[in-house]
């Protein structure tokens, strides 16, 4: 049976006249109308389409069973796709065992050989490739200056730290020139600050290289970091595909506002369209302003609005500042984290979250205090309300830029 770690070391034979100053070039890979169950069981992949363009970093973000990981075992090769086409270049491999794709895969256990040294495992890729001898030391020394780990080429892994252990699992997949870079939570075991610097260090790596990236993750601070793009999972499909910025300020779903870091989701029971922009009325009367989604479906029906807010999208007004909305709200609880303010406030019949950075302004607010709150339209996303039979979660899945 094919281990994980086969599919860094077994495949076609490679050149092995690559320079020091050489770049790893990803190619084009295609994951078209994909669908995946187990045995006779239900789809746990469903219709999944994207394209990651060479050079790319793309991440697949979502809670556990959402089917990103197996989506990535599929490009990998260690599972099949039950229909759909996997393409490399415009060439399927969906039906291609590991050992026959150009992936070099690294997952949360760096499977590393303890045996080895750090020269000799990331060699072992090439020497299965049937690299000459003295053609795979001066590769896997030029990867290893690549990802800085040159003079620790003697050592044995445990020798090294957690950090240290991952990027030659890097090296090891990157040394043979791997259409794309796939990898599973590869940062999932490591401490909160040996995290934040990996992260830094991959997403270097991969520009100073050039490596087409598909990563998977449940972290969306990570997710936004490192990502050129990201594709929002849920039950098996793509919700939503963007760059950061796109799907976090214009979440086309209340999944993707809430998943995709913190937001207030505000219920409204009647809605007025005027072009891109909607004016709302809450339960209580207020009326606000908010942006149109931008799917195609303006003019979402009374009983089926929410407007999402982001709690940084939210202002304590001064007595004389102006918004588009303002309502008024009662504090409920204050919490200092030193460069911002949490607020939460009831208001429009809810507790709304509110976070500031203008420490002067909050500084003297505290429960009890009843304060202005103001947003602008451009600040507020309206959405559909979540519903059963609601099929527009699939919007935005295309390979097409965002």
């Amino acid at each position: 049976m094919l281990s994980a770690s086969d599919v860094f070391v077994r495949g076609d034979r490679i050149d092995a006249h690559v320079g020091a100053g050489a770049r790893v070039a990803g190619r084009r890979l295609e994951v078209a109308n994909v669908w995946m169950a187990y045995d006779a069981g239900p789809y746990v992949v469903k219709d999944i389409s994207f394209i990651l363009e060479p050079g790319e970093f793309l991440t697949l973000l979502g809670p556990s069973g959402s089917g990103k990981t197996t989506t990535l075992m599929m490009v990998a090769g260690f599972e099949l796709p039950t229909h759909g086409q996997i393409r490399v270049d415009g060439r399927d491999v969906a039906r291609l065992p590991p050992e026959r794709r150009n992936f070099g895969v690294v997952f949360q256990g760096y499977a590393l050989f303890p045996h080895l040294t750090v020269l000799e495992n990331v060699e072992f890729a090439l020497r299965m490739r049937r690299i000459a001898r003295r053609d795979c030391q001066r590769l896997s020394m030029e990867m290893l200056e690549k990802v800085g780990l040159a003079e620790f080429a003697k050592r044995r892994p445990r020798e090294l730290s957690g950090g240290q252990q991952q990027r030659v699992a890097l090296a090891r997949a990157l040394v043979f020139e791997p259409d794309a870079l796939l990898l599973d939570e590869p940062l999932g075991a490591l401490d909160k600050r040996l995290r934040e610097a990996l992260q830094v260090e991959i997403k270097e790596i991969q520009r100073r290289i050039g490596i087409s990236v598909l990563f998977v993750t449940h972290d969306q601070a990570e997710a936004m970091m490192m990502s050129d793009r990201i594709a929002v999972m849920r039950n098996g499909r793509i919700v939503q595909l963007g760059s950061p910025t796109e799907v976090y300020q214009h979440p086309r779903t209340p999944f993707v506002a809430s998943f995709l870091g913190e937001t207030n989701l505000i219920a409204a029971v009647e809605c007025r369209s005027d072009g891109p922009v909607a004016q709302v009325r809450f339960a209580d009367g207020t009326l606000g302003l908010a942006e149109e989604p931008r799917d195609g479906r303006a003019g979402l029906p009374d009983g089926q609005v929410l407007l999402s807010l982001r709690p940084e999208r939210i202002h304590l007004l001064r007595p004389e500042a102006r918004a588009d909305t303002i309502v008024p709200g009662l504090v409920v609880e204050r919490t200092f984290l030193g460069n911002q303010i949490r607020f939460v406030v009831d208001a429009l019949g809810q507790n709304l979250i509110i976070s500031t950075t203008e420490l002067r302004l909050a500084g003297g607010i505290g429960p009890g205090d009843t304060v202005r709150l103001g947003w602008d339209r451009d600040e507020a996303q309206l959405l559909a309300a979540p519903d059963e039979n609601y099929q527009g979660e699939g919007a935005g899945a295309s390979g097409e830029r965002s």
